[in-house]
């Protein structure tokens, strides 16, 4: 049995059932792999670029001659300096699969890298509180840490964390939090000084909310979590400050997960959405023959994630259903059920996808 959960982007590339999903999207293949991602959210940046390299490697098989495709797997060694280990089988119908393999290698000696290669000083947090001479908290112990800012906005620090601030925290235009680690940081509102957090390559800006950012040195990945409110999140860069930097907006329940080796950032829900609102709302949501629209609108206010659906097509779809208690997925599950459709996750939000009733 296959634990996709140990794969990385080469194990996904060369794997049969993988390719399979990619190229012929086979009903029960979407299945299968919408609900493990909806398991495994941290997963997907890897199957995304997985997907998009077999997809840049498809070709007919006439397409090139032999001697053509040995000699471009030859050019893409050569340029990680690398040579073959197991001699290459010059037969047609594994053509695309060399590509396939030196590609992976290509992007695997890529990866390796976008790590090894020192950050920009401007991203090093030990450089940051040097040179601004920061106030420093360090959680050294094996719980986690709970303090308050100057503003009033509160911090709780996880083990092996570091977080630091500017000596004039209370009176600079923007509340500026550097982090190396894991925090959650629960920030007073105040319209007229945003709360910026700096951690390694990516900045959370926020007005007021509660979420959790994740940037261990040696981590692959930055994560911020966003439990109320909302946060704009984007890259540190060396351009001018005049240059907007692209912003992506994350409100609860929803996860920016950023690679660092591809400076990436991808936004997926979280594997198990909390409710945002009083609980009266939520032991509410038993219906009988209850327009579609209201129950969307409903699950939409209890969990504050986006539902996108045709609501023209789906406009005569009712249903009647007992959803209080169950988790969130649950709850989608037997809506769609009800009204013979099924949803994908994209982009943080829930796309439904029927035929109407």
């Amino acid at each position: 049995m296959k634990d996709f959960r140990l794969y990385d982007i080469t194990d996904f590339v060369l794997d049969e059932d993988f390719i399979r999903w990619v190229q012929q999207g086979r009903p029960e293949d979407n299945q299968f792999w919408n609900n493990w991602l909806r398991h495994h959210p941290e997963k997907h940046l890897a199957v995304a670029e997985a997907r998009r390299i077999i997809d840049s490697i498809r070709m007919e098989e006439s397409a090139l001659p032999d001697f053509t495709v040995e000699q471009e797997i030859d050019k893409l060694l050569n340029t990680i300096g690398t040579t073959p280990v197991i001699p290459i089988q010059r037969r047609n119908s594994h053509r695309r699969w060399w590509y396939a393999a030196a590609i992976v290698v290509l992007c695997v000696s890529t990866t390796w890298y976008f790590m090894q290669r020192p950050l920009p000083k401007q991203f090093v947090y030990a450089n940051m509180v040097m040179a601004k001479q920061l106030i420093e908290h360090a959680n050294t112990s094996t719980q986690n840490e709970t303090f308050s800012l100057p503003d009033g906005s509160v911090l709780t620090l996880a083990p092996n964390s570091r977080v630091s601030y500017a000596r004039a925290f209370d009176s600079a235009r923007t509340r500026d939090v550097y982090l190396l680690g894991e925090a959650f940081f629960k920030v007073s509102k105040n319209p007229e000084r945003p709360f910026r957090v700096f951690a390694n390559e990516i900045v959370t800006k926020v007005l007021g909310t509660s979420f959790t950012v994740r940037s261990f040195d040696n981590d692959t990945t930055i994560q911020v979590i966003v439990r109320t409110g909302k946060v704009s999140v984007y890259a540190q860069s060396d351009k001018p400050a005049s240059k907007k930097p692209g912003e992506i907006i994350l409100t609860p329940n929803q996860q920016l997960v950023y690679e660092k080796a591809y400076q990436k950032f991808q936004k997926v829900l979280l594997d198990n959405p909390a409710i945002i609102v009083a609980p009266p709302l939520e032991q509410a949501m038993v219906y009988e023959e209850a327009p579609l629209e209201q129950v969307f609108n409903d699950l939409s206010k209890v969990y504050g994630i986006n539902i996108v659906c045709d609501s023209e097509l789906l406009s005569r779809c009712t249903v009647t259903a007992d959803l209080k208690n169950e988790p969130f997925y649950r709850k989608l599950d037997l809506i769609c059920r009800a009204i013979g459709a099924s949803y994908e996750l994209i982009d943080g939000q829930v796309v439904i996808q029927g035929a109407g009733c």
